[in-house]
């Protein structure tokens, strides 16, 4: 009897009995299924074959067009390959598109290795110095879970740009070029995890009177020679000739990574671009900020303006007119035709498959964790419709050329409503009404809020 309570207690038998499925449940349960020779037919396909393809909606795939009424070019799609790395080649489809149109460059592109060296280093630092913060607390306080939950990934967001690029600068792709490891980054991104929560338990160990900066000084060495193995020794300096489309020599110069981004970038990020949310769960004009949420621990926060979409849009739209690339995030899976790179939220068909209806709306998917950005991409082309509306939107992604509609995604202006996420706008298409929002005291908000997932995909 003893043994039996004890076993009860344990696994919960004695509490909530009433609430278990018990026969006369589970034979009402049973009896709601009728099976027809219509639900027989329907088990057959849906269990033989993959979902999606049986719910195409083939009259909404007679709508699919790829005309777009503004949009700003480009030369030559990315492959972020089998890393997390989204947000990084997103931002610099916004830099070096800037470039290119300065210097009428041909396929040029930015060395996403020689950053994510140093963002994988100085996240390293980050995780490391917030153990120390919270090294008082207990390892199960809600801080230290989140931290040992999220120890490092690839992925990021737009105040990654700013800080990782202000603080190392930028060299051209060919400088650095990429290694197996930084397409493929999973194995040494677990090796250097584990590393770093071994690491935090001997930092907790350390007592009061411990010399954390020293010996936080030793464990980043050890990190710093993994990336050097998986990743190369990031470039000190280098000599480049920049040619123009033509072939023809711009200069050969002699620079260091900052000397190069002062040079062909030269400006100051952090004043330049602002990140908007469409956040139904919380109150617009507003500005947020995002607790330990960046990159570099002398960094600054991710902080955004929350906007209805409409207006987001209005400043979009404007940006694109005026040849300018801007950050975009998403959440991508939901409603994705892969064959035709098309986001739309008519694409399939699953309620009718599954005989029920799936009606939350955007509020209520950020509530209950359904839907949140996964994946940054760069927001290139709108089609306006003669009412002035906008119809559809192109984003060029970094999933290879042969990935979507030539290396880009087309989304209809609903699927944008309802799953699109952060835009980084630069300032001078901003009205000075939402600019002077910047100068509030931003809500604080904590890193496990379910808004806020790294951009990954």
């Amino acid at each position: 009897m003893f043994i039996l309570m004890i076993c009860s207690s344990l696994f919960g038998f004695s509490q909530n009995q009433s609430d278990g499925i018990n026969s006369q449940m589970l034979e009402k349960i049973q009896q709601s299924y009728k099976n027809t020779d219509q639900d027989k037919a329907l088990r057959n396909a849906v269990a033989s074959n993959k979902i999606d393809n049986l719910v195409v909606n083939l009259d909404n795939e007679a709508k699919y067009d790829t005309y777009f009424s503004n949009r700003v070019k480009s030369k030559g799609i990315s492959d972020q390959k089998s890393s997390g790395r989204c947000w990084m080649f997103s931002g610099f489809n916004v830099l070096r598109s800037g470039m290119i149109a300065k210097y009428d460059l041909g396929e040029f592109n930015f060395s996403h290795n020689y950053i994510f060296f140093y963002d994988q280093l100085e996240k390293s630092n980050l995780f490391l110095s917030l153990v120390i913060k919270y090294k008082d607390e207990p390892l199960d306080s809600k801080n230290n879970e989140w931290l040992l939950k999220n120890v490092l990934s690839d992925g990021g967001q737009f105040t990654g740009i700013i800080d990782l690029v202000s603080k190392y600068g930028l060299v051209p792709s060919t400088v650095q070029p990429e290694t197996y490891n930084s397409e493929n980054t999973r194995k040494i991104d677990e090796l250097i995890t584990l590393k770093l929560k071994e690491f935090a338990l001997e930092l907790r160990a350390i007592n009061s009177k411990g010399d954390y900066e020293n010996k936080k000084v030793e464990m980043l060495s050890t990190i710093y020679r993994m990336l050097v193995l998986a990743y190369g020794e990031p470039v000190k300096e280098f000599t480049y000739t920049l040619r123009n489309s033509s072939g023809k020599e711009i200069s050969t110069e002699k620079y260091t990574p900052k000397s190069f981004y002062e040079k062909h970038i030269g400006k100051d990020l952090a004043k330049t671009y602002v990140m908007f949310m469409n956040d139904p769960t919380r109150p617009y004009y507003k500005l947020y900020e995002i607790e330990n949420d960046r990159h570099i621990i002398d960094g600054i926060n991710w902080k955004y303006i929350n906007l209805p979409v409409d207006e987001i849009k209005e400043m979009a739209i404007a940006s694109i007119k005026d040849s300018t690339m801007m950050y975009f995030s998403c959440d991508v899976g939901k409603h994705y035709n892969r064959t035709k790179g098309l986001l739309d939220v008519n694409n399939y068909d699953y309620g009718v498959l599954m005989g029920t209806s799936f009606s939350m709306n955007k509020n209520q998917r950020i509530q209950t964790f359904a839907s949140g950005s996964s994946h940054a991409m760069t927001l290139c082309g709108v089609d306006i419709n003669k009412e002035n509306k906008p119809t559809k939107w192109l984003v060029e992604n970094s999933w290879g050329a042969s990935a979507g509609w030539q290396g880009h995604l087309i989304m209809t202006d609903e699927w944008f409503n309802e799953y699109m996420f952060r835009l980084v706008v630069d300032r001078k298409y901003i009205p000075s009404k939402l600019l002077r929002i910047l100068d509030e005291k931003p809500t604080m908000l904590p890193p496990w809020d379910p808004m806020f997932a790294e951009d990954i995909d």
